[in-house]
């Protein structure tokens, strides 16, 4: 057996506070501290913890070259202990399964940080609304008695500042004014699928295919993407849809047309309540879009580059304003959140982690007659303005 170091790693002092009685009894605060090296691979859902042995040895070790099992029994059980642990890869059968999430993680064209950010910031099995009510961080109030009053609004002004001139109030202002990100949803009212199908050709439908090579197509889209690469994938869960049998989608956008997947274990409910992490003032939107990058679609212009991530970000900015635009226009709620459980849907949609990635969940759906969750509208487009 032959075995080498995962290509793509970072190791990662960690040092967590607890309870000394032994410290207090002598005078002290009580407080000890315990320190730990994690290690975090672009491959691996979850950072592994090693001594400070292997740790150096596995810095050491060639990411490349290929070298046969040590024959020094410690080593040797070094060497199996990480192999174990899913950082080392070695080309015996027993670890075909690890070695090729790794060499796909190697033939990604992922940039290393970028690769390494993308894994560990992933959810799984998150509760965030729990969280906050565990830890009181719910409102703005519980926010300032936890850490102060936040910065300023806004910078100072400058002293030598000019002046812009207002523009007046026009149809375009007006739309735009008239957003309001929609926190109480209908549930009962089901969106027309005339209306979810305008939505989706104004914001994600091709609008026209331009073909520079044999096989080398660029689509031009009413939204921007970086390198005209669109590589944002549209997953529609309907679970209020006038006209569309509930259950997951996947929206073709040079087609238009709506393609059904299998359905997760368990309802439809449950699961968006698990991808939205318990944003339960979400996940009963009668539309929900899940937006996906095909990463192999970005990276093959964009390869090991530091910016492209970030630009991906910008995608997922651009889609998500167009879909409130377009909601607001017809007169439906919308609402976009990074808060979600990105496994969760890799596993509903089938997706391949680290190939095809969730980047956020929007939705749309007719606001509910009643404000039970707050909003923010202090402009009063939605709900009257109490002072």
């Amino acid at each position: 057996m032959n075995f080498r170091r995962c290509r793509t790693m970072i190791v990662e002092p960690v040092e967590r506070a607890h309870f000394d009685l032994d410290a207090l009894l002598a005078g002290g605060s009580g407080v000890g501290f315990e320190q730990s090296l994690q290690v975090r691979a672009a491959h691996l859902p979850a950072p592994c913890t090693v001594d400070a042995v292997s740790c150096l040895w596995l810095l050491q070790c060639s990411a490349e070259q290929w070298q046969p099992l040590p024959a020094e029994p410690q080593a040797r059980q070094r060497v199996l202990a990480l192999l174990e642990q899913g950082l080392l890869v070695s080309d015996d059968p027993a670890h075909a399964g690890a070695a090729a999430v790794e060499q796909q993680v190697r033939d990604s064209q992922w940039w290393p940080l970028s690769a390494l950010h993308y894994q560990h910031s992933r959810w799984d099995g998150v509760d965030s609304v729990g969280d906050m009510e565990r830890s009181q961080l719910m409102t703005a109030q519980d926010l300032v008695r936890s850490f102060g009053p936040p910065p300023a609004e806004a910078p100072a002004r400058r002293s030598d500042a000019r002046p812009l001139p207002r523009c007046d109030e026009d149809p375009m202002q007006a739309q735009l004014q008239a957003r309001a990100t929609c926190r109480n949803f209908d549930d009962a009212r089901a969106v027309p699928l005339p209306m979810l199908a305008r939505l989706l050709q104004q914001v994600l439908m091709a609008q026209a295919q331009v073909e520079t090579e044999p096989g080398v197509r660029f689509l031009k889209k009413n939204i921007p993407s970086a390198g005209s690469l669109h590589p944002l994938e549209a997953y529609v869960v309907a679970r209020n849809v006038e006209g569309l049998p509930p259950g997951l989608y996947h929206y073709h956008a040079t087609a238009h047309e709506l393609g059904p997947i299998a359905v997760p274990p368990g309802d439809l409910d449950s699961f968006c309540q698990r991808l939205l992490a318990g944003q339960h003032w979400f996940a009963n939107a009668p539309v929900q879009l899940i937006l996906v990058c095909r990463f192999e679609r970005m990276f093959w212009k964009y390869r090991g580059h530091a910016k492209a991530y970030r630009a991906l970000t910008l995608d997922a900015g651009h889609v998500s304003q167009a879909i409130y635009s377009a909601a607001t226009a017809q007169g439906l709620g919308a609402f976009v959140t990074a808060a979600i459980n990105e496994a969760e849907a890799e596993r509903g949609l089938g997706l391949q982690p680290m190939a095809e990635g969730v980047l956020a969940v929007c939705g749309v759906g007719w606001r509910a007659a009643e404000r039970v969750t707050a909003e923010l509208d202090p402009l009063g487009q939605v709900w009257p303005v109490t002072r």
